[in-house]
């Protein structure tokens, strides 16, 4: 059957598009989705139901907030703050483009999606806000604790003698120096002015105690500190440590000088040169010549010789002293002179002590120098006898019993003959002494070994001219030493002679292997 209607005659139906068609350019639907991406949320990205662009904004985000938080005074790395920002941007100039011709899920007008951009822009804004307040407040902290670990230094410093804890001084200082010059802003550095004054206090704590020898050197180094510390954060510490130190030098200069060492004279020194116009200085030259009136003194006490050692070793040091004393050098050079004396003069006790003592080499040495340093000496011609008697000493200790005397002259006789070709130096001492020389026996020699185990031998007996001397000499027991004279290499030879009344006596001189005497 056909159909009436004829054939079929269809209409062709286009087919559908795969997606929307692109909305026209519009600039200010671009610059909505640059802003909304510049919050970091990935929101223009949203807008634009670009989902894995808005969480890679999003992870960026993340990423930054965990390298910076919580905030610390190092702040966020460069780096990463510079990559974050570069994803911004690039999220920015990526989301205008597509923005450009994609419309909007939400709101439909590109206006109020640039108003909404702007707004949130504060989210950021203010973070960047917060942050950097918080990482001021990291900062302030960080130097609060590297102030409060200057502090630990020097409490631990304060407990141990400064030349062991010279270290931990430095290392603190150091800290209040860095927080005081290059943080001069924070809270740190406005607490520096008073825990420099804890440090001056510490580092001369032994000042505080009167332990003079031992605050030198801290005060010493205190006084350089303002070489490293801003002046404004010392104040008046500048000055602290000058006169606790010129006290101090005093205080141990008189103590080394009153208990014998040597080391006063650097300490006066020390004082004399640094402080010359200090009260302290005004003291070193009335101390000193307290120290040699009180040597003086003790001259006459029990112990003489290291008095006078005393006064010699006070002249030395304080003519060593007085060169740059300034203006105590006059004071100095008196007490120096004063020291000279008194110890030439004391020589004479110290003699006579050393000779009680049985020590009579010393005291011969004593006596001979007393008699040549003092030219008018009061008691040099009896320290002449002393150092006689204490010659004979040496070869008869019994002649040392006595302290010889300045008696001369007696009612024996005795006559002292030279029977060697030697020189011979007589010395005798007991009720007097005396010393002199008898020349060689010209036509005399020395006796040989065999001459004197010879029965009947007996010196000074040949008729000759034998040099010889006349001595009248007290009653009681009298000590001869002959000494040999020039190169002889006799030794000298000894005879003790009691003497009685209503004799006549001969001592004589003569040479062998040894120097002998026979009377």
């Amino acid at each position: 059957m056909s159909d009436p209607y004829g054939p079929y005659q269809g209409f062709a139906v286009p087919p559908m598009p795969s997606a929307p068609p692109p909305a026209p350019p519009d600039g200010r639907r671009a610059a909505a989705v640059a802003v909304l991406n510049l919050s970091g949320l990935g929101l223009g990205y949203a807008l634009l139901r670009r989902w894995v662009l808005m969480a890679a904004c999003l992870a960026a985000t993340v990423v930054l907030l965990f390298v910076a938080l919580p905030a610390d005074a190092d702040g966020v790395p460069g780096a990463a703050l510079t990559v974050y920002v570069l994803l911004l941007l690039m999220a920015a100039v990526h989301g205008a483009i597509a923005g450009l011709r994609t419309r909007l899920t939400w709101p439909g007008r590109a206006p109020l999606a640039l108003l909404l951009g702007v707004l949130l822009l504060a989210v950021p804004a203010g973070g960047v806000v917060w942050y950097d307040d918080a990482h001021e407040e990291a900062v302030q902290q960080a130097l609060l604790d590297r102030l409060e670990q200057a502090d630990h230094l020097v409490t631990k410093a304060g407990r141990h003698r400064f030349a062991g804890a010279r270290g931990d001084y430095g290392a603190a200082l150091e800290i209040y120096r860095d927080l005081a010059a290059e943080h001069s802003g924070s809270r740190a550095a406005a607490q520096v002015p008073d825990r420099m004054r804890s440090f001056y206090t510490t580092v001369g704590a032994a000042y505080g105690h009167q332990e003079y020898c031992d605050a030198i050197e801290p005060l010493k180094y205190l006084r350089t500190v303002p070489r490293f510390m801003p002046k404004k954060e010392l104040g008046s510490l500048t000055q602290w440590p000058d006169d606790r130190l010129a006290t101090s030098l005093y205080e141990c200069g008189w103590a080394g000088l009153t208990a014998g060492q040597a080391d006063w004279v650097a300490r006066f020194d020390d004082l004399l040169t640094t402080f010359p116009q200090s009260e302290s200085a005004t003291k070193v030259a009335p101390a000193v010549d307290a120290a040699v009136k009180k040597a003086e003194k003790d001259v006459d006490g029990a112990a003489p010789c290291t008095a006078v050692e005393k006064l010699h070793d006070l002249n030395t040091r304080i003519s060593d002293l007085s060169g740059t004393a300034g203006n105590a050098a006059d004071g100095l050079t008196k007490s120096a002179d004063r020291a000279d004396r008194s110890g030439d003069a004391g020589e004479y006790a110290c003699g006579v002590d050393q000779y009680k003592d049985g020590d009579f080499d010393a005291a011969q040495k004593t006596m001979e120098q007393y008699v040549s340093d003092n030219k008018n000496g009061k008691n040099r011609d009896r320290a002449k006898k002393v150092a006689i008697g204490a010659e004979v000493a040496q070869t008869l200790p019994a002649a040392g019993k006595k302290l010889p005397t300045t008696d001369t002259g007696g009612s024996i006789t005795v006559t002292v003959k030279n029977d060697s070709p030697d020189d011979v130096t007589v010395l005798y001492t007991g009720p007097v002494t005396g010393s002199f020389t008898l020349k060689g026996c010209g036509s005399c020699k020395s006796y040989g070994l065999a001459d004197t185990l010879r029965i009947g031998f007996k010196p000074c007996n040949g008729g000759k001219n034998y040099p010889q001397r006349t001595l009248s000499l007290p009653v009681g027991t009298t000590y001869f030493v002959h000494k040999p004279h020039g190169g002889s290499t006799a030794t000298p030879a000894s005879d003790t002679a009691k003497l009685r009344s209503g004799y006549i006596y001969t001592e004589c001189a003569y040479t062998t292997q040894t120097l002998g005497s026979s009377y």
